[in-house]
Order: C-alpha cells, then structure tokens, then sequence
C-alpha cells in the first residue's frame, strides 16, 4: 500500500453511461447546477483510462479503472451502492494505488469530486477483471470483465457546455447519446438502451 504522505496524480480521459435521459439533469448546462435524475434512481457505469500518472514511485499509466453503481435521489443522503473494478494488468502494488485513490483515501481532489467519497456510500466490493476501454470521441465504449458492458452513440445536440463533477466542471465535456448500458454483478442488476452518456478528461491530484 502506497503512503498516505505520497504525493500522487493521474490523469486521462472519463466516459460514463447511466439510466437517466440526455441531457442527464445531474450535469451543470450552461453552468447552470443540475438536480435530481431522471427517474429519480440512478443506475450506471463510469470508465476511467489513465495516461499518465503515479503514486510516488508506483507508476500508473497505462491502466484502466471501472465502476458500476446505484444511488435513489429519495433515500437520506442518497448513498452510493458501488462495485470498484480494477485493471488486472497492475500488480499489487499499482492496485493498492488505485483503490486508495478511487476509495478517497488518500485524500486530494476525490474528496471534492467524487459522490462515493463525500457522500454516504455502501461499497459492495473491489474487483481486478480485465477491462477494456475505448473512448473515442464518438462510439466509444468499455467493458469490465463479464459484469459490465457500455456503448455509447453520438453527440447530443446543444450550443450550451455541458460539465460533470467526477471528471470536473472546470473541464469541457461532450454529452453522449447512450446506446447501451448493461450491468450483471448482483446487487447491482440493470440493463438500458438509448438513455445518456458523458465523455470528458480528468486531472486528479493529492493536492
């Protein structure tokens, strides 16, 4: 397990699918703050390629991370029921890495960026399965072993910026058409077509 002390940063690019329709009414528009989702559960899948980036010495680019997740916008505090997938290409140390990162625990920009961090939260699990991702600008996609599957279409139509907090509203972003949403890791159970996705960059750091 890398040192809390260490300082860390990574860094690539984000696509993400859930149930909600576009545009998903949890982005700001316009910079405009966005509020309850659509159906007021949200069920989805978030992807992150890291390109660059390290915890101290233990190098991290190259990998791959993955989560699928539910929250209800009714229950108190609309915890987070979340599986964290990891990249099985990293060896022990790089996954002690990436779960400390994407669990929060070594602090820095998750704190501020990530609902499963500063919300309540109900981890279900940390999972290393292969993880396949392709985030291209337009019919970009990924998979996490047999248990997750996304594929997302074109461009929605819209003149106003579209952010998201877990890659960052400072950072410009493409609201997606999803083409399909499939998760099968019990609890975590839903399938969806035509709904909404996200495409963006991210730049996380400890401080």
């Amino acid at each position: 397990m890398p040192s809390e002390l260490a300082p860390w940063r990574i860094a690539g690019t984000y696509l993400e699918s859930c149930n909600c329709e576009a545009i998903c009414p949890c982005r700001r528009v316009g910079g405009r703050s966005g509020g309850r989702s659509t159906y007021g559960v949200c069920m989805g899948a978030l992807s992150w390629a890291i390109e660059r980036g390290a915890v101290g010495a233990v190098e991290l680019a190259g990998l791959n991370v993955a989560m699928a997740l539910r929250y209800d916008d009714d229950e108190p505090g609309s915890p987070w029921d979340f599986l964290l997938y990891l990249d099985e290409r990293a060896d022990e140390r790089q996954r002690g890495a990436l779960e400390a990162i994407f669990l929060g625990r070594l602090g820095g920009t998750p704190h501020e960026q990530f609902p499963w961090v500063w919300k309540p939260s109900r981890p279900l699990g940390v999972r290393a399965v292969p993880i396949e991702i392709d985030h291209a600008p337009r019919r970009g996609w990924f998979r996490a072993g047999i248990e997750v599957s996304v594929r997302v279409g074109e461009p929605v139509d819209g003149r106003e910026p579209v952010t998201c907090v877990i890659p960052g509203h400072d950072r410009p972003g493409a609201e997606l058409h999803g083409d399909a949403l499939e998760v099968s890791a019990a609890p975590l159970e839903f399938r969806f077509d035509r709904r909404c996705a996200y495409r963006s960059t991210f730049n996380y750091a400890s401080g």
